[in-house]
């Protein structure tokens, strides 16, 4: 769909910035509540993160039957997964599907960016500008940004005077790239990498892997979903989604309660043997105490150290590869024959952990006194997580107070939700709340949910403004701290922490006391009359 042409200022309920989950099913809601409700989105079409993250091998690590919307009982029905992870491709026309099913395109804006987004303390609504002549007035603003929008790339001294293609993993292009006879560079061994690296090693004619910090990972074990499999939990989706959002991670990992130290070594490497071979990010349920005890997860990372060592069959390469670190602080990644590519002849690792790249030249990059030279650069640098894609808006609340000055020492929120001085303004799967260490459907339906209601309560009890008290805000910033810290997730340089953004302050970004808990004082808050919030 064609961005629409430029208008006089538009005057909404509600106004939604993206185009993916989140933003698709808070449109679907606040239609469905009769509210005037539009989405600006950047780009052509709609799928957020799958829309923009196109490189060869995206797949979700969240199993497909889980990986999808459950507000629908008959989508739920008639959608079928071809896969147990789901390739970029086929979320990307589930979300289509979403769109033209409940009929949401003709309230879309796309190729439109929001660039401002200012509370009017006159009005009492939003004023938003955009990168077009199109601007908006509302009454309630909603931020789908999503967290892995925000892409990442390092400033290197001579990034624009490389002569060949780059790409990078977060802003694929939108077609195929044959990497045959090529000589390719890729910068970083993260989620992205992980995924892209195997599929690229078998067309390029050599790749160079530069690897700062090597990183866990599981194999996925994809394979044909049985379609008894799909009849099975069809039959019964909402035991089965019962099931997962009773779970810390909102997914159908099966928690084993017992402590990885109670255990024989025996009994432990036969449980750690039988998630590896299950495939997936079950493998991090093995046992109850591995997030929190340092000893217990040492027993992990030693076997999947083990296992590294025993697939690449250079010594030196295995050591490189082997992380020396505490498995998922950094988010664990699943696999299908990542560690098995580097026995190949035609790919390369190097080591950028003490020797760091030091520029990008015009025939490839230089790290020390080495130069390589390469036709393609493929930089998978990550993002600017979790807050990126806010603090990259103009966003000024109460008395021109900018989003971005608030956050300098770190996001502040109150559930994720809402921040105090920024009345009517909610973000969905916003740092504070679970969004990343869980799966992302289940947490975005819950948050899209809650700001539906709260929307309904203010519309009906004719509340002009609501937004987060100061006391609130600052009581939960301290708890999502101290549940962090009760944990072994802050003892990595992760994205969680901001740390691969230069100068991006570290702290703890998501809420890791489990989806449950959470859920249930969302509920006590709205139950509470909103408790925590300032009503005018």
């Amino acid at each position: 769909m064609e961005s629409k042409g430029p208008t006089q200022t538009e005057s909404v309920d509600a106004l939604i910035v993206g185009a993916g989950f989140a933003g698709l099913y808070m449109l679907q809601k606040l239609k469905l509540q009769g509210l005037t409700a539009k989405i600006v989105e950047a780009g052509s079409g709609v799928g957020g993160t799958w829309f923009w993250n196109r490189y060869p091998g995206a797949r979700c690590d969240i199993e497909s039957l889980e990986y999808s919307y459950q507000f629908s009982e008959e989508l739920q029905q008639e959608w079928e997964w071809p896969e147990r992870y789901s390739t970029q491709p086929e979320i990307l026309k589930y979300a289509n599907h979403v769109a033209d099913r409940f009929e949401l395109r003709d309230d879309i804006y796309f190729d439109t960016r929001v660039v401002a987004n200012h509370f009017n303390d006159a009005t009492q609504r939003w004023d938003v500008s955009t990168d077009s002549e199109k601007t908006f007035t509302a009454r309630f603003c909603v931020m789908a940004t999503g967290c892995l929008s925000s892409t990442n790339t390092p400033n290197f001294e001579g990034l624009d005077s490389f002569r060949g293609p780059t790409y990078h993993t977060g802003q694929w292009p939108h077609h195929d790239i044959d990497f045959s006879g090529q000589r390719v560079g890729i910068i970083g061994t993260g989620s992205s990498a992980v995924q892209a690296i195997p599929e690229i090693a078998e067309q390029a004619q050599h790749l160079t892997v530069f690897q700062r910090t090597p990183n866990f990972s599981v194999p996925a074990r994809n394979e044909p979903l049985d379609p008894e499999t799909e009849k099975s939990v069809k039959a019964d989706y909402a035991g089965f989604r019962e099931l997962a959002n009773a779970a810390p991670f909102a997914a159908n990992f099966v928690v084993n309660e017992k402590s990885a130290l109670e255990c024989s070594e025996d009994e432990r490497n036969a449980e750690y043997e039988r998630r590896w071979d299950q495939g997936g990010l079950g493998f991090v349920a093995a046992f109850s105490d591995l997030i929190v005890d340092k000893e217990a997860n040492d027993t992990a990372a030693d076997f999947v150290r083990g296992k590294i060592r025993d697939v690449i069959e250079d010594p030196k390469v295995a050591e490189l590869l082997c992380p020396n670190s505490v498995v998922a602080c950094k988010r664990l990644c699943a696999d299908t024959d990542y560690y098995e590519t580097y026995n190949r002849e035609n790919v390369t690792l190097i080591d950028v952990s003490s020797d760091p790249i030091d520029e990008i030249t015009p025939e490839g990059l230089r790290v020390g006194d080495t130069e390589y030279s390469f036709d393609v650069l493929v930089f998978a640098t990550g993002f600017d997580a979790m807050t990126g894609a806010l603090t990259s808006i103009d966003i000024r609340g109460r008395n021109g107070v900018a989003l971005k000055e608030k956050w300098s020492a770190g996001p502040r929120t109150y559930l994720g939700l809402s921040t105090s001085g920024f009345p009517n303004l909610f973000t969905i799967s916003g740092p504070g709340s679970p969004s990343v260490l869980t799966n992302m459907l289940p947490s975005i339906e819950q948050h899209v949910r809650w700001i539906s209601d709260c929307v309904g309560h203010c519309v009906e009890n004719n509340v002009a403004t609501i937004e987060a008290s100061l006391e609130a805000e600052d009581d939960w910033v301290e708890h999502v701290n101290d549940v962090a810290g009760a944990t072994l997730f802050p003892t990595c340089n992760s994205w969680y922490l901001g740390a691969n953004v230069p100068g991006k302050s570290r702290v703890f970004m998501p809420y890791i006391g489990g989806f449950p808990p959470y859920v249930e004082k969302c509920d006590q808050v709205a139950s509470n009359d909103y408790e925590g919030f300032v009503q005018a």
